[in-house]
């Protein structure tokens, strides 16, 4: 079966530099990242959209259009270009079939529901939405800990309503060569996404590794509530791309979305 993936911006924004960095000291990162008056880097959106002969596959959602003045304020987020960048692909929002979330963060779920002037939709309304069980729970009722990484409860709960919803409890194929495996690490339900692509085995990994500079093992960003979990998802990415030889898709990096086994410095 074929199985062919594109590249999806939709968009980018503003975050922290420090926060979103986490171990890896400035001294090291600010050399080559460039950042604002306040020490925040750009961030891309670059969700995956996958090809796979009668299933058209999103990963993540990005931002939205649907973000509070305070957000627009802290994170100062570009053009959501996640519809033009569909069309261009000669896509419509009912063409897509199924959407993959890796987790609930406001970055990656905003774009579950689209503003058009005083009324919401949901983006994709005939799409199947495959999320952790756990994930979903904690975004729909965050403790102490998470309650400010998880400010989108009116998507999910139109979601809920409206939605179709595939709740998991640990790894599913949900679909020949398409494989979501959860690892927790980033947030208690994170998941990564295995593809036997035509042009080669592939792992997005969502935010276990965001940037190029977070692909080593150790560097894990302030946001993650488990690091011992994300270093350890990374072992086991890191071990099923030399096994297949590889390579990685980044979500958040501005110069670098495909990573093979040799840039990742990953020896058989």
């Amino acid at each position: 079966m074929s199985i062919v993936i594109h590249k999806i911006l939709a968009g980018h924004y503003w975050s922290d530099g420090g926060a979103f960095m986490g171990v890896l000291p400035w001294a090291i990162w600010g050399k080559t990242i460039s950042t604002d008056e306040r020490r925040r880097q750009q961030l891309d959106l670059n969700l995956l959209l996958i090809m796979a002969e009668e299933r058209v596959i999103l990963i993540d959602t990005g931002l939205g259009n649907r973000l509070s003045d305070k957000q627009k304020e802290i994170y100062q987020p570009g053009e959501f270009l996640l519809p033009y960048a569909l069309s261009e692909l000669g896509l419509k929002d009912v063409d897509i079939t199924d959407v993959i979330m890796t987790h609930l963060h406001f970055d990656h779920a905003g774009g579950i529901v689209t503003g058009f002037g005083d009324q919401d939709r949901l983006t994709f309304p005939k799409a199947k939405y495959w999320i952790q069980r756990s994930e979903w729970e904690m975004a729909k009722a965050p403790d102490g800990l998470n309650q400010a990484a998880y400010s989108f409860e009116h998507q999910l709960s139109l979601l809920d309503s409206e939605g179709e919803v595939e709740l998991l409890d640990g790894d599913r194929e949900i679909y020949p060569g398409i494989f979501l495996k959860l690892v927790g690490g980033h947030t208690i339900g994170s998941q990564i996404v295995c593809i036997d692509a035509d042009d080669g085995f592939c792992i997005y990994p969502g935010d276990i590794i965001a940037t190029k500079f977070h692909a080593s093992p150790s560097v894990t960003g302030a946001y993650d509530v488990n690091r011992k979990q994300t270093f350890e998802a990374k072992q086991y990415i890191f071990d099923s791309l030399r096994r297949m030889n590889g390579y990685l898709v980044l979500n958040h990096d501005t110069k670098h979305w495909k990573l093979g086994t040799e840039e990742l410095r990953i020896k058989n």
